[in-house]
C-alpha cells in the first residue's frame, strides 16, 4: 500500500472532495486548502511529500508560488493542474519546475499513477530557465489530443533526445520542431531545416554534410553542409522517408558516433547537433520494402510524436481561426470577425490539407472579402469551390479564370470605398493562387515534378523551391 502525505490546493470545493476521496482510497494522507497562502505555510513548515495545486487561486497564481517552493524545497514534487489548457501553460509548468502538468478535466487513474511515480522516483533539482514569451505562441489548441502533445513537449524541452514527428502534410510538424528548439536548452543556437523531398536525391549528401572543392563536377569551392550550419543547435530533417539509402548510412554514422565526413573529405568532423526528424509516410512499411534502414529508424524514433490531423481535433478550429485572423491583421489585412454558424461549418469540414489549408483559407477571407463579419454563406461558398482538376468535364479556359478573378477582386476593392487596402496585396494574392495552382498541376501529372514544371512553364528548381516554401505535399503515383 503506498504511503505519503499529499498537499492539495484548489479553490473548487468539488475538485478538492474528489481528490481527497481518490487519494485517500489509494492509501495517502491528504491535506486540503483553497488558497495559496495556506499551501505555502505548510510547505515552509516542512509538511507534505508531494503537492497538487491548481494554477489560478484567489490569492496567488501557482506559477508565482512555484519558484519559491522549488527554492525552499527543491526535491518536493509539484503537480500542476489548470483549466487554461494551452501550450504555454504546459511550458510554464515545466520551466517553473513542476513535476507534471495535468489539464482539467483530468483522469483520476492517471493522476494516481503520476503521484505514485513521483513519490517513488529520486528527486532532482530542476534548473530554472527564463520564462518564454507568451505572445509568441507557436502551437494553438485546447483539445485532449493537443494537451497530450503539450505535455510531451514540456518534458522534452530540457533534453537532447532525438524526436520523430509523424503526421499528415499540413499538421504543423515544423512548428513542433521549432517549438522544441525555441523553448529548449539549445534556443541560443541555430535552427536549420532541410526537406528531403525538395532536394535532388544526388545532392542530399552534399546538402547535409557539405563537400570539398573538386569533390564532384561543379564543386568549385568548399561548401558547408546543414550539419555544420546547425552546430550547437537543432537540425530538422523533414520528410526523412525520402532520404536515399547512401545518405541514410551517413546519417546513421552521425547518430552512432557523433561525427561525419564531408563529401570528398577524409577527416572526421565532430558534431553537436540535436536531431528532430519528421515524415508523413509509414517508415515501417518503407523498411519492409527495403527503402529505409531499420537501424536508422530505431536511432531516430527515440521519442515518437504523432500529430493528429485537424479532423481529429475539430474543437480547436475556433482558436485556430482567431489566431490566423490575428496574424493576418498584424500583416496589415483588415480586422475580421466570424459568426458562430460559420465556425460550425468549418468544424464539419474534413480538412484534407489540415492546418495549412485552414490558414490559407483564413488569409484568403481576410484579403479578399470586404465584410467585417464572415458568415456561413461565405464559408459554404469557399468550401464548395471545386479543385481546378477535380472535374475534367468542367475545363475552364484561361479567359474564364481571368474573368472570375477580376470579378472577385473588383468586389474586394469596392468594399474599401475611397480607401485602398493595405500594401503588399500582390504577394498576398499570388501566394493564395500559387498554392492550389501548383497542387493542381502536380495532381494532373501524378506527382511528376518535371512534367508539372513543364505544364506550368517553370524551371524545375523553381518549382521545387515553391513546393518547399508553400509546404505542398507531393503524392507520387505509379499509374
Amino acid at each position: 500500500m503506498p504511503t505519503g502525505n499529499i498537499l492539495v490546493a484548489d479553490d473548487d470545493a468539488a475538485i478538492r472532495t474528489v481528490l481527497n476521496q481518490a487519494l485517500s482510497r489509494a492509501g495517502y494522507e491528504v491535506r486540503l486548502t483553497s488558497n495559496a497562502a495556506t499551501l505555502w505555510r505548510w510547505v515552509a513548515q516542512g509538511e507534505g511529500d508531494l503537492v497538487i495545486t491548481d494554477v489560478v487561486m484567489p490569492d496567488e497564481n501557482a506559477f508565482d508560488l512555484l519558484p519559491r517552493i522549488k527554492k525552499l524545497r527543491p526535491e518536493l514534487p509539484v503537480i500542476v493542474m489548470s483549466a487554461q489548457n494551452t501550450f504555454m501553460t504546459a511550458i510554464r509548468a515545466s520551466e517553473r519546475g513542476a513535476y507534471e502538468y495535468l489539464p482539467k478535466p483530468f483522469d483520476l487513474k492517471e493522476l494516481i499513477s503520476i503521484v505514485g511515480r513521483a513519490l517513488a522516483e529520486p528527486k532532482h533539482k530542476r534548473i530554472q530557465e527564463p520564462e518564454p514569451d507568451a505572445e509568441a505562441i507557436p502551437l494553438v489548441g485546447r483539445s485532449p489530443a493537443m494537451q497530450d502533445i503539450y505535455r510531451v513537449l514540456a518534458r522534452l524541452m530540457q533534453t537532447d533526445l532525438t524526436v520523430m514527428i509523424t503526421g499528415e502534410s499540413g499538421t504543423g510538424k515544423e512548428l513542433v520542431a521549432r517549438a522544441l528548439h525555441d523553448y529548449g536548452k539549445r534556443r541560443n543556437g541555430p535552427f536549420v531545416a532541410i526537406n528531403m523531398a525538395a532536394i535532388p536525391r544526388d545532392l542530399i549528401e552534399s546538402e547535409l554534410f557539405g563537400h570539398e572543392k573538386g569533390a564532384f563536377t561543379g564543386a568549385a569551392s568548399r561548401s558547408a553542409g546543414r550539419f555544420e550550419q546547425a552546430e550547437g543547435g537543432t537540425l530538422f530533417l523533414d520528410e526523412i522517408g525520402d532520404m536515399p539509402m547512401d545518405a541514410q548510412t551517413r546519417l546513421l554514422r552521425v547518430l552512432q558516433q557523433g561525427e561525419y565526413t564531408t563529401v570528398g573529405g577524409r577527416t572526421p568532423i565532430k558534431t553537436d547537433v540535436r536531431i528532430v526528424a519528421a515524415t508523413n509516410k509509414d517508415l515501417r512499411q518503407l523498411i519492409n520494402q527495403g527503402l529505409f534502414r531499420e537501424d536508422l529508424f530505431f536511432r531516430l524514433n527515440v521519442v515518437p510524436l504523432r500529430l493528429p490531423p485537424l479532423r481529429e481535433r475539430s474543437e480547436d478550429i475556433p482558436d485556430l481561426v482567431r489566431h490566423f485572423f490575428a496574424l493576418a491583421e498584424k500583416e496589415g489585412l483588415p480586422t475580421k470577425q466570424i459568426e458562430q454558424a460559420a465556425l460550425d461549418r468549418l468544424r464539419r469540414y474534413r480538412w484534407p490539407g489540415n492546418i495549412r489549408e485552414l490558414e490559407n483559407l483564413i488569409r484568403r477571407l481576410a484579403a479578399l472579402y470586404p465584410q467585417d463579419v464572415i458568415t456561413a454563406n461565405v464559408i459554404d461558398q469557399e468550401l464548395s469551390q471545386p479543385a481546378l482538376v477535380s472535374a475534367p468535364e468542367e475545363k475552364a479556359s484561361d479567359e474564364g479564370i481571368s474573368a472570375s478573378m477580376e470579378k472577385h477582386l473588383t468586389g474586394y476593392f469596392s468594399g474599401f470605398g475611397d480607401n485602398l487596402p493595405p500594401p503588399g496585396l500582390y504577394h498576398r494574392i499570388l501566394r493564395e493562387v500559387e498554392y492550389p495552382l501548383i497542387g493542381a498541376a502536380l495532381a494532373a501529372t501524378r506527382g511528376n515534378q518535371i512534367k508539372a514544371a513543364e505544364l506550368l512553364g517553370l524551371n524545375r528548381n523553381t518549382l521545387r523551391k515553391k513546393i518547399r516554401d508553400l509546404d505542398i505535399q507531393v503524392i507520387r503515383s505509379s499509374r
